[in-house]
């Protein structure tokens, strides 16, 4: 059974446990097989760029946002912020009086980056960040995920039913090959971006 879409999927689901009464539930299976593959995917379609004006303490994340990968503030000469705690921004803000200037760390904070100093002028903030996986619906059908390793979607949501059905005998194969689908995606990340060996470039100093 070619699994492409949505649809594809639960009833793949479906037919591999064998029951035809968790139409309702089954969707539940994937939100939270997609939470788990948010977790633990690190992959190259699931980087993203946004840019916008930095002029005050705190900036909103992008909705999709998961994990940053890099900020750096673009804006005459160019430089990555240092990410912190909010405890050690706090302590930076003390010491200096909460003095304002060209932006030198962030932390997360509720839902916003926090940076310091407090931006004294407008500058352009470049922010790198992982992704959340975009979710299946009934009306966005497919993502990239299912499109390239619908065994993950499938196994996976396999995984999660067991709470919901009780005991089951083969969890202990789905889990083994979900976690095989899992590490194919992240190694195959690294090989789109490190070369065929999936092994990261030593820069050799002349």
């Amino acid at each position: 059974m070619a699994i492409t879409t949505y649809a594809e999927l639960q009833a793949a689901i479906a037919s591999w446990l064998n029951r035809d009464d968790l139409a309702s539930t089954i969707p539940n299976f994937i939100d939270m097989v997609e939470a788990d593959m948010s977790r633990t995917i690190r992959h190259w379609r699931m980087e993203k760029r946004s840019i916008a004006d930095l002029t005050t303490q705190y900036s909103a994340l992008p909705s999709d946002f998961y994990e940053p990968i890099r900020l750096s503030i673009t804006s005459g000469t160019s430089y990555s912020l240092e990410l912190v705690g909010q405890a050690d921004l706090l302590r930076l803000r003390q010491r200096t009086d909460n003095v304002t200037g060209r932006p030198q760390y962030y932390a997360m904070t509720d839902g916003s980056i926090e940076v310091f100093p407090t931006p004294g002028d407008t500058y352009t903030l470049e922010m790198v960040y992982y992704s959340k996986i975009i979710p299946l619906t009934d009306t966005n059908t497919s993502n990239w995920v299912l499109n390239y390793y619908p065994d993950a979607y499938l196994y996976g949501s396999l995984i999660h039913s067991a709470p919901f059905l009780g005991d089951d005998n083969r969890l202990s194969v789905w889990a083994a090959l979900y976690d095989n689908a899992i590490n194919a995606i992240n190694t195959d990340s690294d090989k789109a971006k490190f070369g065929g060996s999936g092994h990261r470039m030593k820069i050799r100093s002349f």
